[in-house]
C-alpha cells in the first residue's frame, strides 16, 4: 500500500512539508514586503534626487527578482506536491471548497511575476513615473495573493460554524464567504502583513551590508538606518494583533498553549509552547541586533551580521509556523478532519463497521486478504499507515519504537484503548481518536508490539 500513505523514513511526511513551507513562507513574505519596499524607496529617491539610492535599489531589485521569482515559485510548487501526497483528503477539501479563490490567486500570481520582471528590466528605459507605477502594480497584486491565501490557511484552523454546519452535505459553496472570512482571518492578515514588512527591511539590510562603508559612509548609513525602521511596526503592533489572534482561536486549541505556559516552572512544555517561546525570543533578539548593531553602527554593518539577522528571521518564521500548525491539532481542518485524514463524521461508522473494510484506499488484493482472514500483522500495518504514519515514523521523528519502548503487549493495548475511547483527547490532546473495530485495534497492537521487539533495521546493512 503506497498512496495515500506516503512513507518518508526518519523525518516523516510532515517535516518534508514543513521544511519546504518554512523556506517558502520566508521568501513569499519577502516577495510581498519587498514589493512595497522597492517603490516606496524609489519614490523617496526620486523626490530627493538621489541617483546613488537608485543604483542600490536597482541591484536590490535584481536580487529580489531572482529570489522571489525563481526560488519562491519553485518552493510553492513543492508545497503543492508534498501536501497532495501527505494529506490528499485535506488537499481535496481545500481545492473543492476554494477552487475559484485559487484561480483568482493564480491570476494575481501571474500579474506579480510579470510586473516583477518588467520592473527590473525597465530600469532606465521607462520614465520614472511609469516605472514607479509598475512597482506599485507588483506590490498590490502580491499583497492580494496574501489576502486570498490567508483566507484558505486560516480556514484550516477555524472553518467557522456556518461552514461546519453544511460540511459533507454538498452545499459547502453556500458557506464560501463565511469559511473564507473565518474567525482568525483578519488578525492573521494583519500579523502576516507585519511580518512581511519586517522581512522587507531584513533583506534590504542584507543588500545594504554590501555597500562599502569607507568609500560611501553617508549612503550606507542612510540606507541601513532607513531599512532598520521597517522593523518598527512589528515591534510596536505585533503584541496587540497576536493577542487578537489568540482570542479568535477556539478555547479548546488555546488550551494547548496555556497548558505549556502553566507548567513552565516544572520544565514541562507543550510543543506549541516551545515553538511560541522560540518565536518570541528570536524576534526579540532580531530587534536588539538591528538596533544596537545595524542602526547604531550603520557604517560598519557587515554581511556577517546581515546573515545572523536573516537566519534568526528564518528561525522565528519556522517557530511561528510550527506553533500555528500545532494549534490545529488534532485536526488538519478544525473540527472537521483529523490530522490523519479521517473526518469527524466518519468516526462512529468506522468504529461500528471497521476502519479497513470502509477505507477507499485499499487495493483489491489487500481487501481480499483481509476478507479471507489474512495476517493480523499486515492488517495492523495498514492501520498504522492510515492512522498513525501522518505524524509518527517507525525509527525517526516521533518514533513509535522509541515512544513504546519498554511497554509489553498489554500496556500497548491499554494505550490504544485510551486513544479509542471518546475521552482520549483530554489525555492526548494533540492526537486524533483511534478508530476501528475491536479486532482491528488488536491487530494494531500486534503490529506495534512486533515493531518494538524486532531488531532495528539499519539502511544498507
Amino acid at each position: 500500500m503506497n498512496y495515500p500513505f506516503w512513507d518518508v523514513p526518519l523525518i516523516g511526511s510532515g517535516w518534508v512539508i514543513g521544511t519546504i513551507a518554512i523556506f517558502h513562507v520566508v521568501i513569499s513574505h519577502f516577495a510581498i514586503g519587498g514589493g512595497f519596499y522597492l517603490p516606496i524607496a524609489e519614490r523617496k529617491a526620486l523626490a530627493e534626487g538621489r541617483a546613488d539610492w537608485m543604483e542600490i535599489l536597482r541591484n536590490h531589485s535584481r536580487f529580489f527578482l531572482i529570489l522571489t521569482g525563481v526560488f519562491g515559485a519553485v518552493s510553492g510548487v513543492g508545497i503543492w506536491f508534498s501536501i497532495g501526497l501527505a494529506h490528499p483528503e485535506a488537499t481535496s477539501t481545500l481545492i473543492h471548497n476554494f477552487v475559484f479563490a485559487w484561480a483568482i490567486e493564480w491570476v494575481f500570481f501571474v500579474v506579480e511575476l510579470t510586473a516583477a520582471a518588467v520592473y527590473y528590466y525597465t530600469w532606465g528605459k521607462l520614465d520614472s513615473r511609469t516605472h514607479l507605477k509598475v512597482g506599485w502594480v507588483y506590490a498590490l497584486s502580491s499583497w492580494m495573493s496574501l489576502v486570498i491565501i490567508n483566507g484558505i490557511l486560516t480556514f484550516m484552523l477555524t472553518p467557522g460554524e456556518r461552514w461546519l454546519s453544511v460540511a459533507g452535505s454538498g452545499n459547502e459553496a453556500s458557506a464560501f464567504w463565511s469559511a473564507f472570512f473565518n474567525p482568525t482571518y483578519w488578525p492573521s492578515l494583519f500579523l502576516r502583513t507585519l511580518v512581511m514588512i519586517s522581512l522587507a527591511g531584513i533583506f534590504a539590510l542584507f543588500t545594504a551590508a554590501a555597500i562599502d562603508g569607507y568609500e560611501r559612509p553617508q549612503l550606507k548609513t542612510e540606507i541601513v538606518r532607513w531599512s532598520s525602521r521597517w522593523l518598527v511596526p512589528s515591534f510596536v503592533l505585533m503584541p496587540f494583533f497576536f493577542a487578537w489572534y489568540l482570542f479568535s482561536v477556539p478555547e479548546s486549541q488555546r488550551q494547548l498553549l496555556q497548558l505549556g505556559i502553566s507548567t513552565i516552572g516544572q520544565g514541562t512544555f507543550t510543543q506549541v509552547t516551545r515553538a511560541a517561546l522560540v518565536s518570541v525570543m528570536t524576534s526579540a533578539t532580531i530587534v536588539a541586533i538591528v538596533y544596537f548593531v545595524a542602526y547604531k553602527q550603520a557604517r560598519s554593518f557587515s554581511r556577517g551580521w546581515a546573515w545572523t539577522i536573516l537566519l534568526l528571521a528564518v528561525a522565528a518564521t519556522a517557530a511561528t509556523e510550527q506553533a500555528r500548525e500545532m494549534l490545529r491539532k488534532p485536526y488538519v481542518i478544525g473540527n472537521h478532519m483529523y490530522s490523519n485524514g479521517i473526518r469527524t463524521s466518519e468516526v462512529a461508522s468506522f468504529n461500528e463497521a471497521g476502519y479497513l473494510t470502509n477505507s477507499i484506499w485499499l487495493r483489491e488484493d489487500e481487501r481480499r486478504s483481509l476478507q479471507d482472514g489474512g495476517s493480523r500483522l499486515a492488517a495492523g500495518e495498514l492501520i498504522f499507515r492510515g492512522q498513525c504514519a501522518s505524524c509518527h515514523t517507525r525509527d525517526g521523528y516521533r518514533s513509535m519504537r522509541r515512544l513504546l519502548q519498554g511497554r509489553n503487549r498489554q500496556a500497548i493495548e491499554n494505550l490504544l484503548g485510551v486513544l479509542h475511547r471518546s475521552e482520549a483527547n483530554s489525555t492526548y490532546r494533540f492526537m486524533p481518536p483511534l478508530v476501528g473495530s475491536k479486532q482491528e485495534i488488536e491487530a494494531l497492537a500486534d503490529y506495534l508490539e512486533n515493531m518494538v521487539t524486532e531488531p532495528v533495521r539499519t539502511a544498507g546493512l
